[in-house]
């Protein structure tokens, strides 16, 4: 009997590694999600542990907790000297829960809601639907059912706010105008970051009754109660507030094309002459090639909502347009993963 040893087919310079790491980063994706769920960055903002110590803290079992700590090391977001660990800068700034530029509770939504939701992906991709045990109600009914997942999700939203609401108040021209309405500003946090940083202006909340409660208790602990005030309202069936400024954040992306496209126009109603309506949203790259967290935005989107998507620069540009706005500009959010449209109404 002869035997013979086949060629392999596959050309030397392909590697399957980018495939199979791609595959499997979810690893990596719950091992981050599990440490903030657990504090364990906020842990090590009082100073540097051992394992041991941070075990014990921790309530970890000894059997992996050497090796989940070793692998939020190889992953970037812990260092290690010895046998004492430490948070890099950027798990310092953001995940540490006494900071208040920490990012950890859009995680732990992530955590809790998303990671389950994204698991009836194929099914979603089928039906058009979100995640079974989603589709029964809106999203936003799920996470406003009682007053802790409220709060929960209200400061998960709150950790992008205080970043972009920073980059916003610095990024336009707010001298032109005196007054604003967040709409769907939740709790205010944007609006209070917007006052902070521009003292000259004021400016409206307008979302569900639900949020009142907590708006009331933001604005009492940021300070800006006098100069931010909250409309009770559903933007699809009520006119929106006037203004000089109207700012749409995260809100767009929930809703399908065309109702997008009718909350613009009902902007472009509301905003005064010469004022801007601001967009933002993790709009994706116009060749849709480039932004992967955009696109994956859309699959998230799908999942966990009726008819939700992100969209593309040019669509919003497109909204803008076919609603009368005069001019439109972009400016980049948040290292680039958000963008704002500024839409100019004429005077």
């Amino acid at each position: 009997m002869t035997t013979t040893t086949e060629k392999s087919t596959v050309p030397g310079a392909l590697s399957a590694r980018p495939l199979i790491e791609l595959g499997t980063s979810f690893w990596a994706a719950k091992t981050l999600l599990t440490a903030v769920e657990i504090g364990l960055f906020t842990e090590l903002g009082a100073g540097e542990a051992t394992e041991a110590r941070l075990r014990e803290r921790l309530d970890l079992h000894p059997r992996s907790s050497k090796d989940f700590l070793d692998a939020l090391v190889a992953l970037g977001v812990l260092e290690r000297d010895g046998d004492r660990y430490r948070n890099t800068a950027e798990t310092a700034y953001f995940l540490d829960e006494n900071e208040e530029t920490y990012l950890g509770g859009w995680m732990r939504q992530a955590s809790k809601h998303l990671f389950r939701a994204w698991g009836g992906l194929t099914e979603s991709l089928r039906s058009g639907k979100p995640y079974i045990g989603w589709d029964t109600q809106d999203y936003f009914e799920r996470l406003y059912e009682d007053m802790d997942e409220r709060r929960s999700f209200i400061a998960a939203m709150d950790a992008w706010t205080t970043h972009i609401g920073a980059e916003l108040a610095a990024g336009l021209d707010w001298s032109k105008y005196r007054t604003f309405v967040d709409v769907g500003g939740a709790r205010g946090n944007m609006s209070a970051s917007l006052v902070k940083a521009q003292p000259h202006l004021s400016g409206t909340v307008f979302d569900r009754p639900e949020l009142a409660e907590l708006f009331e208790e933001h604005m009492g602990r940021k300070g800006t109660g006098d100069r931010v005030g909250f409309v009770v309202g559903d933007f699809f069936t009520e006119p929106l507030p006037s203004a000089d400024v109207l700012v749409f954040g995260h809100i767009l992306h929930d809703w399908d094309d065309e109702q997008r496209a009718e909350l613009v126009r009902r902007a472009h109603e509301a905003v005064n002459p010469g004022g801007v309506v601001v967009i933002y949203d993790r709009m994706i790259d116009d060749e849709r090639r480039v932004n992967a967290v955009g696109l994956l935005g859309c699959l998230n989107l799908l999942v966990v909502t009726p008819g939700g998507s992100e969209y593309t620069v040019a669509d919003c540009r497109r909204y803008a347009a076919d609603a009368g706005f005069a001019s439109t500009s972009t400016i980049p959010l948040f290292d680039g993963l958000e963008t704002a449209v500024v839409a100019r109404k004429a005077r």
